[in-house]
Parts: structure tokens; sequence; C-alpha cells
């Protein structure tokens, strides 16, 4: 016995159906790459954010153990300035290594060394 036509989908029928079904499959697998790909630029803005106050932290941290360093060495520049000329010399040559040491690790700035050293010479 022979089918009718009417029972079978036509060709174009079957290639509008398949375009159909392609179509929708590509707009899902475009939504979900996006939202993946936002959900990773999130996740590297979070943990950028969250490095930047780490060093932030870290910097502030660094510069409040210069000031203290700078600052217990400051009586012991104006103790050596009141003692004998010849003890008073020796001591700053040895402060101002100190301070270039510390300018070369990069502890401090062009700008604090200048302002230690400034301080030692006029003491």
């Amino acid at each position: 016995m022979r089918r009718s036509r009417a029972a079978r989908p036509s060709l174009v029928g079957t290639v509008a159906r398949t375009a159909v079904i392609a179509g929708t499959a590509t707009v899902v697998s475009n939504s979900v790459s996006g939202s993946m790909q936002n959900s990773a630029q999130q996740k590297a803005a979070a943990q950028q954010a969250q490095a930047d106050a780490a060093q932030a932290q870290f910097d502030a941290a660094v510069h409040n153990a210069v000031a203290q360093q700078l600052s217990a060495q400051q009586p012991q520049l104006t103790d050596a300035g009141g003692a004998g000329a010849g003890g008073a010399g020796t001591d700053m040559i040895a402060q101002l290594k100190k301070l270039g040491e510390l300018h070369q690790a990069g502890i401090l700035s062009n700008e604090e060394f200048a302002a230690a050293k400034a301080k030692l010479l006029a003491g």
C-alpha cells in the first residue's frame, strides 16, 4: 500500500524546523557563554579589589614602621649631638650610612631620605 504524501512532512517544512532548532540552540549557547564571561569578570574584579586592599594595608604598615624607626632614631640623634665632638661625628656618619641603606633598600622615599638627612645634619 502506498502512503499518501500528506502523512509525511515536506522537505521545506523539515528544513524550516531544523533552522528553528539550530537558531534556538545558538541563542541559548551564546546566552550561557555571555553569563559565564560576566561571572568570570566579576570574580576577577573582586580578586583585584582584594589584592589592592591588601597592598594598601601593606604599604601603610611599611610607612608606619619607617616612621616609628625614624622617630626612635630621633632621640638618639639629639643625644649624640650633645656628646663630645669626636663621638658626635662618628654617630652622625653611622646614622647617615643607615639612612643611605634604608633609602637604597627602597624603605625610604627620596623625600623621606632628604628630610631625615636634613634633620640629622641640622641637629
